[in-house]
């Protein structure tokens, strides 16, 4: 039998998904084996088709390519569950060992994935870790290949999801001990969006839910920082506004667990305060996972002081 050859608008979605999640043309090309003028072209054509010629993919910080509107529902509907698994996931399927498969945001796993570890191992429970931005970590849920993920939000109502709001975050400001803005303003308690003038700032990447807020902070207010560097989470944040010595706006992840004692923190004024959730997702419909359930009331119990607080 002559080996199956795909349809020509799969080939398309192909190149379109590896550039995706390789976040270049280069990325795809190579990960699918064929010149960068390829993927280029199977694009174009899907735009075509697809889009009435409109992108479906555009440049971002760093030149990195990020979906347009358009472009995420397309790559929204495009995965199915056959798509990422591997011999060892399907042998946890087919096990009758209990085991949660987890997906968390990067900086989120820094303050909670102690707790969870510790609750999932006096079950006997086999944890399946994994880490993912929000777009691919509200896929995996919708496609099944995670039972319960633990990210940021504010996100758009998903189908197939089921989602919960755990705790609500104000936002502060951040910077390292040697930075302007430390040795200015060390005594106050709070700063505004305004005293950031000309600072040396840590920026986050577009991924981030967050990020793009900044740069609307700044606009309202018609301030100007020296963006010197852009990170994806706290693993990276806090060693980059040492070095810059630099500051950034954040989530206030104390009621979480403190900030290293170093960095200086102040509340973050606002004429209209913003905040920022940390929301579980799980697949709607079914039962559900116990092991999810017995992680979410852990979560719950040690949040809810926290709320209070």
């Amino acid at each position: 039998m002559p080996p199956r050859k795909l349809p020509r608008h799969l080939v398309w979605l192909e190149s379109f998904a590896a550039a995706v999640e390789s976040g270049s043309l280069e990325g795809a090309a190579e990960h699918l084996g064929v010149a960068r003028s390829v993927v280029s072209e199977h694009l174009r054509a899907l735009e075509q088709t697809l889009a009435d010629g409109q992108p479906l993919l555009e440049r971002g910080p760093g030149r990195r390519l990020h979906l347009t509107a358009r472009g995420e529902k397309l790559y929204e509907g495009t995965q199915t569950p056959l798509h990422q698994l591997d011999l060892k996931r399907l042998r946890d399927l087919a096990s009758v060992e209990p085991s949660l498969r987890l997906g968390l945001n990067p900086t989120l796993s820094i303050f909670l994935l102690a707790g969870i570890a510790g609750d999932v191992s006096q079950a006997g429970i086999k944890l399946v870790v994994s880490f993912g931005g929000s777009f691919e970590l509200v896929r995996q849920v919708q496609t099944r290949q995670l039972d319960l993920a633990l990210n940021f939000t504010p996100l758009p109502p998903h189908r197939d999801i089921e989602s919960e709001s755990l705790l609500s975050l104000p936002f502060v400001v951040l910077a390292g001990p040697e930075s302007d803005l430390a040795v200015r303003h060390r005594a106050r308690r709070a700063l505004h969006v305004r005293d950031l003038e000309g600072q040396s700032f840590v920026d986050w990447l577009r991924e981030d839910p967050y990020g793009s807020a900044n740069t609307a902070r700044f606009a309202a207010h018609g301030v100007t920082v020296r963006e010197v560097a852009r990170v994806e989470s706290f693993l990276h944040l806090f060693d980059l506004l040492r070095a810059y010595r630099a500051c950034a706006i954040a989530p206030d992840l104390r009621l979480l667990r403190s900030f290293p004692e170093d960095l200086c923190v102040w509340s973050l004024r606002e004429e209209d305060p913003q905040s920022i959730e940390v929301v579980a997702l799980r697949p709607s419909g079914g039962p559900g996972s116990e092991a999810a359930g017995l992680v979410l009331d852990g979560l719950r119990h040690r949040l809810t002081p926290t709320k209070r607080r």
